[in-house]
């Protein structure tokens, strides 16, 4: 026997509306009236009119808010629910589904997606940790983050990404990480992590609370989403050589055992180098100095 029809918020990634995906949104809705919810569906044509119309919605009660899209969509899901009871769900349509992946959610099956959606209504979610964010602006509100914050190399591939106007979609980012390792180098960070102060040089560092980023590189393949703690990603410095031989590691996880990588476990961990924009789930956080703080059981996400 079903559950009682629900409340669901669904928002709808502003950038769906073309391309291969654009089917996802409404097939979601669809597939959630036909069980008997009452859905909300929501679009605007950018991701803060999502936000608003999002927040506008969910000042009603509400019994699951739904998104449909890649972990910038997920980014946005966490930022509008963690800390409530109400759950998230996913239904990924990105070119990354990093956090969608780590919870177990199909991928690369928009079908498949969209029925585990539906059977997670009929079941308590999975409670997961999430990561608030503050910077050193005190007047602005924390961000949360349920993935990874990127505050090294692969930080700096996106932000140099993100100001290019070609060529477009994934492939800037292939042009992007060339141009990045043309000029890589050494950074010196200097990091809290519990209230321990160090020093360090590394040329890729990041903050996980999942374990990939960038659709599938398992930065932090010993991360749990419910462990209560944060991974310290640290890579010593390498010559440009080594660094390009070492990348392809990262997505099969074998760089753990290497020499010249470091992992710390922290609950609060404060980053900070000159120069340095971080980025969490792929969306642009801020210059450091940024501060992660762990929140133990601070997300509900349909499973």
């Amino acid at each position: 026997m079903g559950t009682p029809p629900k409340r669901i918020v669904v928002a709808i990634n502003p950038n769906a509306s073309f391309g291969a995906t654009r089917s996802v949104g409404p097939a979601t809705v669809a597939a959630l009236k036909q069980r008997g919810h009452d859905v909300v569906p929501l679009s605007a044509p950018d991701f803060d009119g999502l936000v608003r119309v999002a927040q506008d919605a969910l000042t009603h009660p509400t019994d699951a808010l739904v998104v449909v899209g890649g972990d910038g969509m997920v980014n946005l899901g966490v930022n509008l629910v963690a800390g409530t009871d109400i759950p998230l769900g996913i239904v990924p349509a990105g070119t990354g589904n990093d956090f969608a992946a780590g919870v177990g959610i199909p991928t690369g099956d928009h079908d498949a997606a969209i029925a585990a959606l539906g059977d997670a209504l009929e079941r308590a979610p999975r409670v997961v940790d999430a990561a608030r964010v503050t910077g050193a602006d005190a007047s602005q509100p924390p961000r949360w983050f349920a993935g990874v914050l990127s505050a090294g190399f692969d930080a700096r591939v996106n932000e140099r990404a993100n100001g290019m106007r070609f060529p477009t979609g994934a492939s800037r980012y292939v042009v992007a990480l060339v141009a990045e390792l043309v000029t890589l180098r050494t950074r010196r960070y200097e990091l809290v992590i519990d209230g321990e102060r160090r020093e360090v040089d590394s040329c890729l560092l990041a903050v996980a609370n999942n374990t990939t980023i960038g659709g599938g590189m398992r930065v932090a393949p010993d991360a749990r989403l419910d462990d209560g703690l944060l991974d310290v990603f640290i890579v010593k410095p390498v010559s440009r050589l080594r660094f390009i031989r070492l990348f392809p590691k990262v997505f099969s996880g074998t760089h753990a055992g290497l020499e010249i990588v470091e992992f710390v476990r922290g609950r609060t961990v404060t980053v900070d180098a000159p120069g340095i924009v971080g980025y969490a789930d792929g969306e642009r956080f801020g210059p450091l100095p940024l501060t992660v703080e762990l929140v133990p059981g601070a997300l509900a996400v349909l499973v």
